[in-house]
């Protein structure tokens, strides 16, 4: 069966491990917050096809910044991943799971993540060639007890885990502990709120101690 996210973006993917979600209101906004994030260590995004600017704001980002990792979030329809390549999105993750989407990725070549909540999703979206997905909306389903009992009959399967929803820097050291999950996206970093007031300061110090806590319990996992 063809894997839908190749070895080689799974072990990018790892390697960023926190990708800040972000959506964009002003495209004024869309270079400062991508240039404070990768200051403080986060170069990987979620970029939520949510508002008017975000395709524009996905380009600009990708032209000004190219060692920023974009991931497209919310593609809900198979025509917009065509968009999304022609933007400079390097993946794309949705809230649910549509076999279509799941289809016209496959056809595209092009890395995609559906969203799961349960165990009949996982299967489909497996069977499909989906090796990773995104479990959303991860803390409000029942948060790392409720994956863990959800993906344990398919653990031998290799499924990568990449969980959104609710996760922040209270629960974020024991996602990031979890072996399955491959990295963590969290709205936490840059909300619209601190995006709309441009505070760009508190950004980068949530930026800073997401990675440092990805970073460290990484290390931590290594020594033991």
């Amino acid at each position: 069966m063809e894997k839908v996210v190749s070895d080689g973006i799974i072990d990018f993917v790892s390697q960023k491990g926190i990708f800040a979600v972000l959506e964009i209101e002003r495209l004024e906004d869309a270079l400062p917050v991508s240039s404070v994030l990768i200051e403080n260590g986060i170069s990987a995004i979620e970029l939520a096809l949510r508002t008017e600017v975000s395709m524009p704001a996905m380009k600009i980002i990708h032209d000004e910044f190219p060692e920023m990792f974009i991931t497209a979030g919310t593609v809900l329809f198979p025509e917009q991943l065509e968009n999304i390549i022609i933007a400079g999105a390097s993946m794309a993750v949705a809230p649910g799971f549509n076999p279509s989407v799941v289809r016209k990725a496959i056809e595209l070549s092009f890395p995609f993540a559906p969203g799961v909540s349960t165990a009949s999703e996982v299967e489909s979206a497996y069977e499909m060639g989906c090796n990773l997905i995104k479990l959303f909306p991860a803390e409000p389903l029942g948060g790392i007890k409720y994956m863990k009992s959800m993906m344990g009959p398919y653990s031998y399967l290799g499924i990568k885990i990449f969980p959104l929803g609710g996760i922040n820097a209270l629960n974020l050291a024991q996602w990031a502990a979890e072996p399955n999950v491959l990295a963590i996206g969290g709205s936490w970093i840059a909300t619209k709120e601190l995006i709309r007031n441009r505070d760009y300061i508190e950004i980068g110090k949530r930026a800073k101690f997401a990675i440092d806590c990805w970073k460290h319990v990484k290390e931590e996992q290594q020594h033991l």
